[in-house]
């Protein structure tokens, strides 16, 4: 299967491990994405951003670090995403480290570019000062017509390699900038429970390292993916770990990732392994997507490799409850069975993840929705608190922001916001619900005391 990256304006950064890759990656972001840490090789994975210094955005790959002896476990893996990044691109970024000068990988590197017959601009980096900008002349030798000396760590010349990466790519496309905007998915979960393996099923791709050993992840991945006419950003998160078992400073930046990844996210798959069943990092991670107010199905992994005694269906439904107990506070959210080795299921995720999608757009009129908590109100009233019951005066749904799928808001207009209760609180979520299902996403509701003035008149 071919690569799910756009090629036409595609920019991939190679180069060999620790020459600022990743930095420069970031600085054309504009954020901090991929990790940048002084210990070669720990970008391991294909990471996709968009850059949007120039005229027109064009996509970023960052790659694993190639050559030397940096993790052997990974070293083939590595070099295998980057002929995939090199078979993706339109142009090439080849990074070389000013400081250290030219070094026998780099010259390696320089023939196997030379023989993908794209444009490559030789990115200098590392030139931090005026007194550092004669260091890039020893890396002419390698050949190569367009080059750059840059300091991404402090945005030197950036401005100026975002130019003439353009000036080499195709004319963009006039017809993207109106295009509909893609589903972020965060693939969340704590370590090793088959996130990478899923997001490969997805795929068809071995896009992502798939390894036996925790924390392989280690960025959070953005993969572009289109399914029936839908665009996706598959986010491979780095495992969440418990923050006590932590092993070093770059696994406590992929955890913060992780974190980020769930703000930043459409919509969050949870992946629990079904051999081990719910645990309480589990738990932990559902109630980061909980507190973040994020739509989320929940996909219970492994699910082939469970060995059934008696009648199937009992067991699969006891299953299932024992997990919507442990992870009631996410009670929104659609959980079902899957196999990312075997491909069991994986149509399945999509149709759910299509549901929450419609289910974003629905709208009680303001008429049925006041009818109904006026109905809800007299049927089972608020707790009396200090001689006073919670009122609602009005209500209406807020407008849908633009996010490709948008958390229902209500806002009400109270006698007094304190007087709810949590648990009345729930209870009107629960009766909305009811009227309209609103699978997989939080229903919030927003309140609006009236002031003292209002409440004397």
């Amino acid at each position: 299967m071919s690569s799910p990256i756009p090629v036409s304006r595609a920019v991939a950064i190679v180069g060999r491990p620790n020459v600022g890759k990743s930095a420069l990656f970031n600085r054309l972001a504009g954020r901090k994405i991929s990790i940048v840490h002084d210990q070669p090789g720990v970008t391991r994975d294909r990471i996709v951003t968009e850059c949007r210094l120039g005229e027109h955005p064009f996509t970023v790959i960052d790659t694993g670090g190639i050559g030397g002896d940096v993790d052997t476990n990974f070293t083939q893996q590595v070099r295998a995403e980057v002929d995939i990044a090199l078979n993706a691109a339109a142009v090439i970024l080849f990074v070389v480290d000013s400081q250290d000068g030219l070094n026998p990988i780099d010259s390696e590197l320089a023939r196997r570019l030379r023989r993908a017959a794209k444009p490559v601009i030789l990115v200098a980096n590392k030139v931090d000062d005026d007194k550092h900008r004669h260091r890039d002349s020893e890396f002419s030798r390698l050949g190569f017509e367009q080059s750059i000396a840059v300091s991404a760590e402090h945005g030197r010349n950036i401005g100026e390699l975002v130019a003439l990466t353009e000036s080499l790519l195709p004319p963009a496309d006039p017809a993207a900038a109106t295009a509909k905007k893609p589903i972020h998915l965060a693939i969340v979960g704590r370590p090793n429970v088959g996130k990478s393996s899923l997001i490969n099923a997805i795929l068809e791709d071995s896009r992502t390292l798939v390894s036996p050993i925790s924390g392989t992840t280690r960025d959070a991945v953005d993969i572009p993916y289109e399914r029936g006419g839908q665009e996706y950003i598959l986010i491979d998160t780095a495992g969440i770990r418990p923050r006590g078992k932590v092993d070093n400073s770059i696994e406590v930046f992929s955890v913060m990732r992780a974190e980020r990844s769930i703000r930043r996210a459409d919509l969050c798959v949870l992946v629990i392994d079904a051999t081990i069943g719910t645990t309480a990092q589990d738990k932990k991670i559902a109630g980061l997507i909980q507190e973040a107010k994020k739509p989320c199905v929940i996909a219970v992994n492994k699910w082939d490799l469970i060995e059934v005694e008696g009648d199937r269906k009992e067991f699969l439904a006891e299953f299932m409850q024992n997990i919507h107990a442990e992870l009631f506070f996410l009670d929104y959210a659609p959980l079902f069975l899957l196999s990312a080795k075997t491909g069991d299921n994986l149509a399945r995720l999509f149709r759910a993840i299509e549901g929450v999608r419609r289910d974003s757009k629905a709208r009680i009129t303001t008429g049925v929705l006041n009818r109904l908590i006026q109905s809800v109100l007299s049927a089972n009233p608020p707790p009396i608190n200090s001689g006073k019951r919670f009122k609602v005066l009005y209500a209406t749904q807020l407008e849908a922001p633009s996010d490709a799928i948008p958390v229902p808001r209500f806002l009400l207009f109270v006698n007094a916001e304190n007087m709810l209760s949590p648990a009345y609180r729930k209870y009107l979520e629960g009766r909305l619900r009811a009227e309209s299902p609103y699978t997989g996403l939080p229903v919030l509701l927003q309140m609006r005391s009236r002031t003292p003035r209002e409440s004397k008149r």
